[in-house]
């Protein structure tokens, strides 16, 4: 089964994003497994957080890694679908990362196997996480040709 790694800074707060999260999870379960890596947020005023925050990243990176950055790659969701498909091919897992709210050093952009953008205007991290797992099952859905994705 294809593996599906989410590594995030920070917890989810809001019950609405964890039971959202709950219910993609439970949609993608029958397309990859998902795991979830919550790193511990250092947010502090200095930046002496990104890099503690990117060294805790580093070693949960696996297989094909797909960095949310804003200044990444702005995809169609089919473009994302087959870049994820592709991603496969030659790997069992697929990890995404999500960065604190300052972001993550170039350590961890340098691991990157792609650099993905969702638009260039902030959304809340925790927001991000659920848009990402949505975003993943409607890949799933385009590659396997569900309904799901109009």
């Amino acid at each position: 089964m294809k593996k599906i790694n989410i590594v995030c800074v920070g917890k989810l707060k809001e019950q609405y994003l964890k039971d959202g999260i709950a219910e993609y999870t439970k949609r993608l379960s029958r397309y990859a497994s998902v795991t979830v890596k919550e790193i511990t947020d250092y947010a502090t005023d200095d930046n002496t957080c990104i890099e503690k925050e990117s060294s805790l990243i580093l070693p949960a990176l696996k297989g094909y890694v797909i960095v949310l950055d804003i200044g990444g790659k702005q995809l169609t969701s089919p473009e994302l679908a087959q870049s994820v498909d592709r991603a496969f091919v030659t790997n069992s897992e697929v990890t995404f990362v999500i960065g604190g709210s300052k972001g993550f050093d170039d350590r961890v952009r340098k691991k990157a196997d792609m650099t993905l953008s969702f638009g260039k205007v902030t959304f809340p991290h925790q927001l991000v996480r659920l848009m990402l797992f949505e975003q993943i099952y409607r890949s799933f859905c385009i590659t396997e040709g569900t309904p799901y994705h109009k």
